[in-house]
């Protein structure tokens, strides 16, 4: 299904354990605030393009290319410039020039093909309360196949594998630059920004099957819609205190808000960086709230022609039909 290609304005490191850092953090990477996506033109065979929102996504499209032929086309890429990267498509956004209009365009997932899917399992309280699980002392990292990710408005499958489809908003950052080892009170300088994302999970498989691994119920084709677009770091004014809410055909079924989450931003890119190097484009869904189908009273899943909006504060919604 595809749905007006718009954005929507609707609707501290960790949280519990430990007081929040009091070292000051430089925020993001070029120091300004933009609204970047990945976008298909119509009638250009399916060429993937980067652009930046004009205003807060309710405009035109600045395709980045069309400004500067050297700019690369994917946001990948883009990250991997650094600095040098977001700079030019600050310029190019302030020229006002190269501008598409939404009818013109098809927004994708504002990543594609991320080295990594990091996801973070029972971060928030009321979600471990709901299923009567304690509350994790650091934190539970597990992840999607990048093949997973869908753009903001396109249809979720559902996979004839499974009877028990599950939905889950989620606040999602993307990793700027490279890092391993990073220290908490440095960590936001290596995020790029913020998006929305749906965790879309198959319970049978996740809780089941598989030896109760999780990794083949949370990776499914379409299973993780995401944007619909990266919001860098300094356009969010704080990205732990932000409301997220879930609808499945228009009824609310999640609403909390970031400063619930257990772990934060910080405190998640510093614990994965002791494991792995983090490069530009990893992409992190950093869990939950409560009112997943699964706990409900009788449970409930996704069924075909089912639409699942997903909004957060500041960043958008990404709103799927379920086929």
């Amino acid at each position: 299904m595809r749905l007006p290609l718009r954005s929507f304005s609707i609707f501290r490191s960790l949280f519990s354990h430990r007081k929040q850092t009091s070292h000051p953090q430089r925020r993001g990477l070029s120091g300004v605030g933009m609204r970047l996506v990945q976008f298909h033109r119509h009638g250009e065979g399916g060429s993937i393009r980067v652009g930046v929102e004009q205003g807060d996504g309710g405009l035109g499209v600045v395709d980045l290319k069309a400004f500067d032929p050297s700019m690369p086309s994917t946001m990948r890429e883009l990250l991997e410039l650094g600095d040098e990267g977001l700079q030019c498509a600050q310029r190019a956004l302030s020229s006002g020039q190269c501008v598409l209009q939404r009818s013109d365009i098809r927004l994708l997932s504002p990543v594609l093909a991320p080295e990594k899917v990091v996801c973070v399992g029972m971060n928030y309280r009321d979600h471990c309360l709901e299923q009567d699980a304690p509350i994790p002392k650091e934190p539970i990292i597990f992840s999607k196949f990048p093949s997973a990710i869908t753009g903001p408005y396109d249809d979720i499958i559902l996979p004839p594998e499974s009877q028990e489809v599950d939905w889950e908003v989620e606040l999602a950052f993307v990793i700027g630059r490279r890092g391993k080892h990073i220290k908490e009170e440095d960590a936001l300088s290596y995020v790029a920004g913020f998006t929305v994302a749906n965790d879309v999970s198959a319970r049978d498989w996740q809780m089941k099957r598989n030896g109760k691994q999780w990794l083949l119920g949370k990776t499914f084709d379409s299973f993780c819609p995401l944007g619909p677009a990266l919001v860098t770091t300094d356009a969010v004014k704080d990205p732990h205190s932000l409301g997220v809410r879930c609808l499945v055909n228009g009824d609310t079924v999640q609403s909390s808000n970031t400063d619930q989450m257990i772990f934060r931003t910080e405190a998640l890119v510093a614990w994965v960086s002791k494991f792995v190097t983090l490069t530009p484009g990893d992409v992190f869904l950093t869990g939950t709230p409560p009112g997943v189908g699964v706990f409900r009273k009788p449970p409930i899943f996704l069924k075909k022609g089912d639409v699942v909006e997903c909004q957060i504060d500041q960043l958008g919604s990404v709103i799927n039909k379920v086929v």
